[in-house]
């Protein structure tokens, strides 16, 4: 199939590109950075965009749209930084590993190499890995528009399914994701019928430990089970207790009382429900191991 007819414009620098989507206005316009999940939504006319923004050029380092810039905060990836270069990215790995254990899971490294971290944030697919991660962390978007910009925090910027915080006019800049404090640990487990696919569900988790390696903090994320990633403390059910003998029971039962999965060809609801908290546990328990550390084995 074809794509339904658009304008085509690239922009050759940031202002000019705030100004393009400045004049479209509301619903008439696309951004194209990696295209992994658009291109296909447009040859199967699913979207319709009267104008294409190619951002693809502003790739000069007075932008910065290209950069992973890993600090003791966080990490911050720029709009055009591709996946794979955020996978293989070791200071990004370094600050946070949760960013490469996702990543891993997305789709196949053809993909990987075109796709962009901060599109698939945008494009706020309730299935995908990285609004999970964004979410779980409590990260923020940047967004830019003519004349300011502002950050979204991620409670706020995944609004529905394949709906965000982006406004007409605007162009998210950048991602940030925290670090976690020291003695954390973060994993991630997800199940599909074939390696690339989108996960029938999928579980994002970071456990936090004391000086005496008992559980303080625990959170998960959860893909697929609802229209935005839903994020779950388990603290209540597991904390207080060494990773060894935590009641991550009651953390999967914890899990399985706040989604509300849909079934679909792929699985039945209740399956949804019972995979993620099989996967809850799995992930936690990876998490607590990491965080542990070979100090705490």
């Amino acid at each position: 199939m074809k794509p339904s007819p658009f304008d085509y414009h690239a922009p050759a620098d940031l202002d000019e590109a705030l100004d393009v989507l400045a004049r479209v206005g509301p619903d008439g316009g696309k951004v194209l950075a990696g295209g992994q999940s658009l291109i296909p939504l447009l040859n199967m006319r699913l979207a319709a965009p009267a104008h294409l923004v190619d951002i693809n050029r502003l790739t000069g380092p007075d932008i910065g749209l290209a950069t992973v810039e890993a600090g003791p905060g966080g990490v911050r990836v720029g709009a055009l930084a591709r996946h794979a270069a955020v996978e293989r990215s070791a200071p990004a790995a370094a600050v946070q590993p949760l960013l490469g254990q996702a990543l891993r899971l997305v789709a196949h490294p053809v993909i990987r190499n075109r796709g962009t971290v901060v599109g698939s944030l945008v494009h706020a697919d309730p299935s995908a890995e990285l609004p999970a991660v964004l979410a779980l962390l409590g990260g923020s978007v940047r967004l830019a528009h003519r004349g300011g910009e502002r950050e979204v925090a991620a409670a706020e910027f995944f609004t529905g399914p394949m709906e965000s915080a982006a406004a007409p006019g605007e162009l998210a800049v950048s991602a940030f994701f925290p670090a976690l404090p020291p003695r954390s640990g973060t994993a991630f487990c997800e199940v599909a019928r074939r390696h690339g696919d989108y996960a029938m569900a999928g579980v994002a988790a970071a456990v936090t430990l004391d000086e005496d390696f008992r559980i303080v903090a625990a959170r998960v994320a959860c893909v697929s089970v609802g229209p935005i990633p839903v994020v779950v403390d388990v603290a209540d059910a597991c904390g207080g207790r060494p990773a060894a003998s935590a009641d991550w029971a009651a953390a999967a039962a914890a899990v399985r009382d706040r989604i509300e999965p849909e079934a679909d060809i792929h699985a039945t609801a209740d399956y949804r429900r019972h995979l993620t908290g099989v996967l809850a546990v799995r992930a936690l328990r990876s998490a607590a191991v990491e965080a542990a550390g070979e100090e705490g084995t």
